[in-house]
């Protein structure tokens, strides 16, 4: 069976303070690329088969004109350090090309480039990073993260779980986002099943929301054959709610048991919502420095889920200043300012309600940031400067701890959402 690569997952971005300098596409808003990695059963004595998986957004690599097309010249490369990394178990740098038909085409955010390494490695834990290296304007993308690899001595056992986008002929294509559609009837996935013996097997799936409770489980009796079997399945009428989710393929005894399994988190999203948007009532707070209280407080005190989706929709879509288009450009440049200011600014509070994330949210980037860290005769402080408006605005630590506090609350006709 043939395996396309669809592959979204969690990236770690370069920087950690706020990013400046208008037109810039921010880490948080449309990653460098993706990066996952899956476990099988290997062919090699008492090592195990680990695909990772890449995607890389045409919209994130420099096209130049070449002859009658467009190309792009990227470098990858995968380096496997041991848990302390302390050392380099296992090192591949590759380069490769892309070329596209017309411009368009090498800014279209549905556009990316896919493909996978194969690894061999004993079972333990790693730690593996990944660089891509635009090679014509040397821009580069770090990803970084943990990676445990299991062992298959077993006598039953279950490789990882992938999630299928879709299926063209023979082959499926792999959606590894860990990010499904609230608006789909089915939930379709692959694994596969080690058995050291023909036999007839029960498997339990399971999808718990964050509270640990049940919101769908479906079982089936399968028969399987020595050796490795390949599961295409596909859960029809699980539609599920917005948040996040957990996803578990169980293999029960006679008793009910959990023999072994496999398990694997995703999120919930509505279709044309930003991803960051899990929970509901969280975004409708979140919607304070473009809505009122009034506004908010009404859309809250909706106890009807689904009435309280439709009135959350319909305040967006008054904001929308293109409604005929599947994607609202306002809401998504919002809550990626929300997503931002979380992430990078989060301190005692979350960090879209610190004076941070309420400047960052409302003007977004600033033009320019003067930062003094470790001034002499001062606390730590920060100044953002915005040319257009006019203003700049000074962030001062004065707890020695990060929790920047804006000095000049005065704040005018600048309080306000702007694009």
């Amino acid at each position: 069976m043939k395996l396309l690569l669809l592959t979204l997952f969690l990236t770690f971005p370069l920087f950690a303070q706020v990013e400046y300098s208008r037109g810039v596409i921010p880490p948080g808003e449309f990653p460098g690329f993706y990066l996952d990695a899956a476990n099988y059963k290997g062919d090699v004595e008492g090592k195990t088969r680990v695909e990772i998986y890449f995607q890389i957004p045409y919209g994130n690599l420099q096209f130049v004109k070449f002859e009658n097309k467009f190309r792009a010249k990227y470098q990858v490369a995968i380096t496997i350090y041991d848990e302390k990394k302390a050392n380099i178990i296992v090192e591949k740098t590759w380069n490769d090309k892309i070329f596209a038909n017309d411009f368009k085409e090498t800014t279209s955010e549905r556009n990316f480039k896919f493909g996978f390494k194969s690894f061999h490695l004993f079972p333990n834990n790693y730690i593996l990073n990944c660089t891509l290296l635009d090679k014509d304007s040397d821009k580069d993308y770090k990803v970084e993260g943990k990676l445990i690899v299991r062992e298959f001595v077993k006598p039953l056992q279950l490789s990882d779980l992938l999630f299928i986008a879709s299926e063209i002929d023979s082959q499926i294509i792999l959606n590894i986002s860990n990010t499904i559609n609230t608006s789909d009837s089915s939930l379709s996935f692959y694994y596969e099943i080690y058995s050291d013996k023909s036999q007839e097997i029960t498997v339990d799936y399971s999808i718990k929301n964050e509270n640990d409770n049940v919101v769908l489980r479906k079982k089936e009796i399968m028969f399987v054959d020595s050796g490795a079997t390949q599961v295409k399945k596909k859960l029809d009428n699980s539609q599920i709610s917005l948040g996040k989710k957990n996803f578990t393929i169980a293999v029960l005894n006679e008793k009910g048991e959990t023999i072994t399994g496999v398990s694997k988190p995703f999120i919930s999203k509505i279709s044309g919502f930003p991803a960051g948007i899990v929970d509901l009532d969280e975004a409708i707070k979140q919607m304070s420095y473009i809505a009122t209280s009034e506004e908010i407080d009404e859309i809250l005190e909706i106890k009807n889920s689904d009435e309280k989706l439709i009135k959350f929709k319909e305040f967006w879509k008054k904001k929308d200043p293109v409604p005929s288009t599947r994607e609202n450009k306002v809401m998504r440049e919002y809550f990626r300012r929300v997503a931002y200011a979380n992430k990078n600014f989060k301190h005692y509070f979350d960090g879209w309600k610190t004076d941070m994330g309420m400047i960052y949210i409302v003007l977004g980037p600033p033009d320019n940031v003067d930062r003094h860290p470790f001034e002499y005769n001062s606390r730590p402080y920060e100044i953002w400067h915005y040319y257009n408006i006019n203003r700049s605005f000074t962030f001062l630590d004065e707890t020695g701890f990060g929790d920047y506090r804006l000095l000049d609350r005065n704040f005018g006709d600048w309080y306000r959402y702007r694009q």
